[in-house]
């Protein structure tokens, strides 16, 4: 028997610079779903709602960051330079009556303040993870260490969306070992434009139908 999706989906990563930006954005595309960046740091340079915005194929829904950072850095240290503490209470969900997607902001331990890390945010928020996890050298203890944290919490772990090129054997290796429904891999292209998201959100829409009730 399928299970239902959930309504809200935090998008987290084994650490920074996985691809969980394009993996949101995928998933975006795969259930027409808003999107929202509770904490976004680094907004002088970049900026993740942006991208989403610009790669979706359809009028998507942007909700606005409880906290916007400039400087490109942990969100307690970024906070701190803007002499700011991020506190969850101001960290509240968006109401729509759409599926909302959920980015983090870097892995699960990084801190936001002096006492708190992201899987506190995602505790506060009490929604679902799909961990996207990048394959390299050292990533199959990253990714096993972030899934023991997920369930030490008793947080609800979707399944892990795999990001990029594949090393070795640490698809199957990570599978094996986690126990974890694998949900495809997010394919890595020189463009990324609108075309590439799209074939993307379809071979996910895909995965995701042999799993769950969309």
């Amino acid at each position: 028997m399928l299970r239902t999706l959930p309504q809200n989906i935090f998008v987290c990563g084994t650490g920074t610079g996985v691809g969980k930006t394009v993996a949101s954005t995928v998933l975006c595309n795969a259930l027409k779903a808003d999107y929202w960046k509770p904490i976004q740091t680094g907004s002088e340079t970049d900026s993740d709602s942006r991208f989403v915005q610009q790669q979706t194929n359809y009028n998507i829904t942007i909700h606005s960051e409880a906290y916007l950072l400039k400087e490109p850095a942990s969100p307690h240290y970024a906070a701190n330079l803007e002499n700011k503490q991020i506190e969850l209470n101001n960290v509240l969900l968006p109401q729509t009556n759409n599926r909302l997607v959920i980015e983090g902001a870097g892995g699960l331990l990084v801190p936001i303040n002096e006492n708190q890390t992201q899987v506190d945010v995602i505790e506060h928020l009490n929604a679902p993870v799909i961990l996207v996890a990048n394959e390299y050298l050292g990533s199959i203890n990253h990714t096993l260490l972030s899934v023991e944290l997920l369930r030490h919490k008793k947080i609800s772990l979707l399944g892990i969306l795999f990001s990029r090129q594949s090393y070795r054997d640490n698809e199957e290796v990570i599978i094996r070992f986690s126990c974890c429904l694998n949900l495809g891999r997010v394919a890595y292209a020189q463009k990324m434009d609108n075309h590439f998201f799209a074939q993307q959100a379809d071979r996910l829409k895909e995965n995701l139908n042999a799993y769950f009730q969309l």
